[in-house]
């Protein structure tokens, strides 16, 4: 009764977030084949760090300086302002609506002006901001002609400066955007179907690498929701499955917990297996890695349930009549 219901509340929770978590819209990519890095500040300002954050979608200012740092708009305009009391934005700015999406593509009012006087809106009370900025981002339609003529290394594509201002004083955060090419695919895709087919044809591992596979992804989603990174309480529960089906190994919850684990653990977030830059905080083969094992070990343990439920079934009685 206890696994029943163990059961039916894991399952209600993998289906429950699946439809607002989807909110988050792709803002910030799982992964992109730009990299965009901060090189440092035109001028040293103790206190003061910039940095970038979810796979280069935005960047974060963090002003411990004890006066007001102003982030100036397209047209030099004061757009955001990080105050000692709080971040304030610009309502006149057009920044404020552009940068509203990660690709720009918001309209702007006609009341916008960015020679009108500044109105501040206060938008957080903490003196960090994180923003979409278009200045460090590839806008163009496909890839940049460096990658066409040579698709097997880095390049360099820009230098980036977005400008800041304290008060009389203006100055730059500067940075570089680069292209970096995919990695192999098919190798980790190769990697995923032959564990797949290790696990159905050594069945009898199927629990303790359900259970492996499921710590793995729940380490895996944890860590990248504790930076920020949305949706990833399917995953979560997709592991949490996986490894109830490794401790019980019931065919049912086998069947279930592989599943769900190859979906939310690994489909959900295949991105990584063909781009460069992973929104994750550590080395990119780690989050493929990740991703490989609950393909992989999600796969093959569905399949092992599924094999074993066909053996529980009562063999049909056939008649010559």
């Amino acid at each position: 009764m206890r696994k029943a219901l163990f059961l039916a509340v894991l399952t209600g929770a993998l289906l429950v977030p699946a439809g607002p978590a989807s909110a988050h819209g792709g803002e910030a990519p799982d992964a992109t084949a730009y990299r965009i890095e901060v090189t440092g500040l035109t001028e040293q300002v103790p206190g003061l760090t910039v940095r970038v954050v979810e796979a280069g979608a935005r960047l974060e200012l963090v002003n411990e300086t004890g006066h007001s740092v102003e982030v100036l708009g397209y047209q030099g305009e004061p757009y955001l302002d990080v105050r000692p009391d709080g971040v304030w934005q610009n309502v006149n700015s057009p920044a404020t609506y552009t940068n509203a999406t990660l690709d720009g593509d918001a309209a702007v009012p006609a009341t916008a002006d960015p020679t009108a006087a500044p109105q501040w809106r206060k938008i957080s009370a903490e003196t960090t901001v994180r923003w979409h900025d278009q200045r460090d981002r590839w806008l163009s339609d496909g890839l940049p002609p460096q990658a066409q003529a040579d698709p097997s290394r880095p390049h360099e594509l820009r230098k980036w400066a977005v400008p800041l201002r304290s008060g009389a004083r203006t100055y730059a955060v500067e940075g570089t955007l680069t292209w970096e090419p995919p990695p192999r695919a098919w190798l980790w895709w190769a990697g995923a179907v032959a564990l797949a087919a290790g696990i159905v044809l050594a069945r009898r591992w199927v629990g303790p690498v359900a259970l492996v596979a499921g710590l793995t992804t729940l380490a895996y989603a944890i860590t990248r929701a504790a930076v920020g990174v949305d949706a990833q309480a399917p995953a979560i529960v997709a592991a949490l499955l996986a490894i109830g089906a490794g401790v019980w190994r019931r065919p049912f919850l086998l069947l279930l917990g592989g599943g769900a684990l190859a979906i939310f653990g690994g489909f959900n977030d295949v991105g990584v297996l063909t781009q460069a830059v992973v929104h994750f905080p550590g080395p990119g083969w780690v989050a493929r890695g990740a991703v490989l094992v609950a393909l992989g070990a999600g796969a093959g343990t569905a399949v092992t349930g599924v094999l074993r439920l066909r053996a529980t079934q009562p063999a049909r009685i056939t008649s010559d009549a």
